[in-house]
């Protein structure tokens, strides 16, 4: 039970942990109104992240019987995918570093109270297919998070709730200080190193015999 929890805590942190342009407006929420409305749109990005783990991980729940013939070549396709994707970060995050680009975004009159910061921030969250993709390939190549039924898989999806949540509220709390440091191009350089590694280890684990 616990390994699910754990799973799901790493996972959470590899997909939380980027600073990009949804973080810099959570950052700029928090600066210009207060923290109640960064605290939102911090939970409305776990919200996501949360929905997100809870299809992978009831879909790979519902297909387990199907794909346990072929579970083998799952996981290594599974395997590819991660790093495939940790590939892409890592790709992205030189890149940014290189040209010293800062991403933006724009924080709108509109979200200036909990609510509707909490709705736009999970609007703008879920419109990203990546987060999907990232947990499905990660359910497939660790199907031990949800073979054994229901509640392993919602501890999974706690653990990545709680993770995302709680680098989410730093970012909402940390203020101007550690949103410029974090923002920084040395900041997004590091941030971006370590969820790439992240994301590497989760592929090196889809590997091992569950």
């Amino acid at each position: 039970m616990s390994g699910a929890f754990l799973a799901g805590l790493v996972a959470g942190y590899g997909v939380a942990i980027p600073v990009g342009a949804i973080a810099i407006l959570i950052l700029g929420l928090s600066a210009r109104t207060s923290f109640r409305v960064g605290a939102a749109a911090a939970l409305a990005v776990a919200t996501a992240d949360g929905l997100y783990a809870a299809v992978a991980a009831l879909g790979g729940a519902s297909l387990a019987g199907i794909i346990a013939p072929v579970a083998g070549p799952l996981r290594v396709v599974a395997a590819v995918v991660l790093l495939g994707l940790a590939a892409h970060g890592l790709r992205r995050t030189w890149a940014a570093h290189r040209s010293k680009a800062t991403p933006t975004a724009r924080a709108g009159r509109g979200l200036g109270t909990p609510g509707r910061a909490y709705a736009a921030l999970l609007g703008l969250t879920l419109l990203n297919p990546a987060t999907v993709l990232y947990f499905v390939a990660l359910v497939l190549g660790r199907p031990d998070t949800t073979d054994a039924g229901l509640l392993p898989a919602a501890l999974f999806v706690a653990g990545v709730f709680l993770a995302s949540a709680s680098w989410q509220l730093l970012i909402a709390g940390g203020g101007t200080v550690v949103g410029r440091a974090l923002s920084s191009p040395r900041g997004r350089l590091v941030t971006g190193l370590v969820s790439s590694a992240l994301i590497a280890a989760l592929a090196v684990l889809a590997l091992l015999p569950g």
